[in-house]
């Protein structure tokens, strides 16, 4: 890099200087030196230019809140009094942008950018603004110099815009707060997408991460004929917030080496000359695209089904590359000193702000913007026809189209009475899946971690196979290189595939084992609020919803034991903005159909659906389903005892969950045979939402609707599903909350039977038993008798499980309404 005097040196403080050992070194212009490689002279200065021009809205992004184009010198006043942002990778995710938008042009692309580095939002919103996305968007953003100052002001200012990609940054797909993801987003909006091309920068610290170490095996499930394409582009700029990255610190040919073998060509492109780096990156971006157009090509028109070595870029740039190489003694460009506000008290240090001044005027900006602040023409020449930032694809609800659904009523069970037949109910979706996959072979994807045929979803494979580019061994079955089932054995690439998928308009399901989700729970944080915070963004719009589905639950886990028993997901969920959350609880196979079928006509949320795979009793025929799923809960007079619109009940046995289900009518039966004076009202939620107040949640039920089915007054025992204290969260302001006793899991777990799971939690029919008769008043000694039977009961049914290996025959053969307990031989 080639310097040169400065215009704006000689009114320069005595220390700051202008190169040497000096306590402050200020960045100098530099005059863009020959270098040979593709591009023209003028291709190289009009390059060049957008790279100075988006680093300096960059900078001025995080330090200015007034002066946006240097008028007038810089005063205190011109600058936030709260420095907030990240500076260190930005240069890199500039240079990227820069060269993109010429193969864009040049090659007719329709591309979006995915920026991986964490807070790297300064440099997708600068370009964002060059190709006047915001005035688009946003008509209070022009490009101009009130435009600009706007622009400067907001970021990270309260009641602006986060200093990461987000919802409020055109063009963005990937919420750039939290690290790991954006391979994965990028690979999910290239599937189905054939002619799209996803450049995504992948920052070197993100790259530490487990997520993204396992999405470098993403390239494995893309097919070059159906889908689109993703160039990685591996950022390194060696430093992190205080550390060096493992991969800037590998030996080179060791580096190499390792991404050729997550099935990679990579690309090298280093350096800190300006016109040999863009070179560099001008040669390697068409060497990816060139290489890319022949992969698809040959799939295409060829049939050639072989998995290709994709090509990547690997960048080795400096961190913080054009900020000011000393401050205060400490080098600062090239290392992880850049890496957030390379001078952190601007406003109130003189020396500070002077430095800032000529690290700003270093990229000439009198060339880059019009007396009015617009753009000049060499930088709008350079916006293509389709910018990434006003992608549509990058903002998926512009381009959703409803998925065609099989009525799901034609998939329901015959259900002659209650309890009189039993399903696997995740069998029976999968029945329904299936024929959903058919009918929608371009836009809706079945996710899972090697669990489908476990999770009871194998009909799906009658329509289509596993997605697999790799060889196919002679005993492996039901794989294909155009399958619509996505299964690896990575929660983190399944979610992350999937939300890619979302994110850009299309529709899926996440079918996973329980205790295993948690493996995602911060994905899924920063996934639902990215659906929240786009809400309040007016020009996004809705996208499908995130669903899954959670089966191979806590309490059929019996025989995997304590490790994979663990229903908390559902508290991470509803921690979680209620405008964005749903959680279902389905009983049976036909209350599991019609939750499914509202899943996937929503858009925007996510929506956690909780279902046995093991045989269960059916409960309610297609209609009776159909309407507690829209009413969301609801009495079951079939099973209450001596309860009737005109008669208040002695006690609520609710629930919500299948096995709780099973349980509370198992103990209902009980006490319509044994009491039968009791009057017992039976209440089962399916929707877990409505247990909040109607204040609290768009499905929350209203407290007069609340206090009629659960009483204001009487004892209710509840039933759940996953941990006890949740259900009290949900109701804690209700009338009638001190008379709620909930029984669920709460952390006793082991390899047994599955009655001795629900007892080991007391869960189990006896103990409900128990507690109503230690709760209706007077009850307990009316029914002592009872009582003690019930708790020879518990005994009983453990020692047989002890002696047997086996539940009791009372309680595994049971059946609605038997009221059997067991009794001593």
């Amino acid at each position: 890099m080639t310097r040169s005097s400065d215009s704006q040196g000689d009114t320069a403080a005595d220390d700051v200087e202008r190169g040497g050992g000096g306590e402050n070194i200020a960045p100098t212009p530099y005059v863009l030196s020959e270098a040979p490689g593709p591009l023209s002279r003028a291709e190289l200065v009009a390059v060049d230019a957008w790279w100075r021009a988006a680093n300096y809205l960059s900078v001025g992004q995080i330090y200015l809140m007034g002066n946006p184009l240097l008028r007038t010198p810089l005063v205190a006043e011109d600058i936030k009094p709260r420095l907030l942002g990240h500076f260190g990778t930005v240069p890199g995710l500039n240079l990227v942008w820069a060269h993109a938008n010429r193969v864009i042009r040049a090659r007719g692309l329709n591309a979006v950018y995915v920026a991986g580095p964490g807070h790297g939002g300064p440099g997708p919103n600068a370009c964002a603004w060059l190709e006047n996305a915001y005035a688009d968007l946003e008509p209070d953003i022009p490009r101009d110099l009130a435009g600009m100052g706007a622009f400067f002001h907001r970021f990270s200012f309260p009641g602006g815009v986060p200093s990461h990609c987000a919802p409020e940054t055109p063009g963005s797909l990937n919420e750039g707060g939290e690290l790991g993801y954006s391979l994965l987003h990028a690979y999910g909006a290239a599937l189905d997408n054939p002619e799209l091309v996803v450049f995504c920068v992948i920052g070197d610290g993100e790259a530490e991460t487990g997520p993204l170490a396992g999405s470098w095996h993403a390239n494995k499930f893309l097919n070059a004929g159906r889908d689109g394409a993703v160039v990685p582009i591996l950022a390194l700029n060696e430093y992190k917030i205080a550390n060096p990255t493992i991969l800037a610190r590998m030996p080179k040919p060791e580096l190499v080496e390792l991404l050729r073998g997550y099935g990679y060509e990579p690309l090298i492109v280093s350096g800190n000359d300006p016109a040999p780096v863009h070179q560099a990156m001008a040669t390697a971006m068409d060497a990816c695209l060139d290489r890319i157009a022949r992969f698809q090509r040959a799939a295409r028109e060829d049939g050639d089904g072989t998995r290709p070595r994709w090509p990547m870029i690997v960048m080795h740039t400096p961190k913080g590359w054009t900020c000011p190489p000393v401050v205060d003694g400490h080098r600062v460009e090239g290392t992880f000193r850049a890496h957030q506000v390379p001078l952190p008290n601007a406003r109130t240090n003189p020396v500070h702000r002077r430095v800032l001044e000529l690290w700003l005027r270093s990229y000439r900006p009198e060339e880059l913007f019009d007396g009015d602040g617009a753009p000049v023409g060499v930088l709008l020449e350079q916006v293509p026809e389709l910018p990434m930032s006003l992608n549509p694809v990058a903002n998926g609800g512009l381009l959703v189209r409803d998925l065609d659904l099989p009525d799901w009523r034609e998939y329901c069970v015959d259900v002659p009475t209650p309890g009189a037949v039993e399903h696997e109910a995740t069998r029976v979706l999968g029945s329904w899946l299936r024929d959903v996959t058919a009918r929608n072979p371009h836009n809706f994807l079945t996710f899972a971690p090697d669990e489908l045929v476990s999770n009871r979803l194998q009909d799906v494979l009658e329509v289509t196979g596993r997605d697999w580019q790799e060889e196919v061994g002679r005993f492996d079955v039901d794989l294909s290189t155009t399958g619509r089932v996505v299964e690896v054995l990575s929660e983190h690439m399944c979610e992350g595939l999937l939300e890619g998928y979302l994110l850009t308009g299309r529709h899926g399901v996440f079918s996973c084992y329980e205790a295993f989700i948690h493996i995602v729970d911060s994905m899924f944080n920063q996934h639902a609020k990215w659906l929240d915070a786009s809400l309040r963004v007016p020009w996004r719009r809705k996208i499908p919803s995130l669903n899954y589905l959670l089966t191979s639950h806590v309490w059929r886990q019996d025989h995997n034991g304590f490790t994979h028993q663990d229903p908390g997901f559902l508290d991470v969920v509803a921690n979680k903005s209620p405008d964005i959350v749903r959680v279902y609880l389905p009983p049976d196979a036909n209350t599991l159909l019609s939750t499914y079928d509202h899943c996937l006509r929503s858009l925007h949320y996510a929506n956690v659906v909780v279902a046995g795979k093991q045989p269960s009793p059916d409960w309610l025929s297609a209609e009776q389903a159909g309407l507690h799923c829209t009413r969301g809960l609801g009495i079951w007079e079939w099973a209450c005892h001596r309860d009737d619109p005109g008669t208040t009940p002695d006690v609520v046995l609710g629930c919500a969950g299948d096995v709780p289900t099973l349980e509370a009518l198992a103990a209902a039966a009980i006490l319509r045979d044994r009491l039968p004076d009791l009057r017992v009202r039976f209440v089962n939620v399916v929707d877990l939402m409505r247990m909040l107040p109607a204040d609290e949640h768009p499905h929350g039920l209203p407290d007069a609707e609340f206090d009629a089915l659960f009483t204001t007054d009487r004892p209710v025992i509840f039933a759940f599903h996953g941990y006890p204290w949740l259900v009290h969260r949900l109701t804690y302001r209700r009338t009638n909350h001190h008379n709620l006793h909930v029984r669920g899991y709460k952390e006793k777990g082991t390899t047994t039977t599955p009655f001795d799971m629900v007892m080991l939690n007391d869960l189990d029919r006896f103990h409900l038993v128990i507690d109503v008769i230690d709760r209706v008043p007077g009850l307990r000694e009316r029914a002592a008798g009872l009582r003690q039977e019930i708790v020879d009961a518990r005994l009983i049914a453990r020692r047989w499980t002890r002696e047997h290996g086996a539940d009791i025959p009372v309680v595994a053969d049971w059946v609605w309404p038997d009221a059997a307990i067991p009794t001593p031989e």
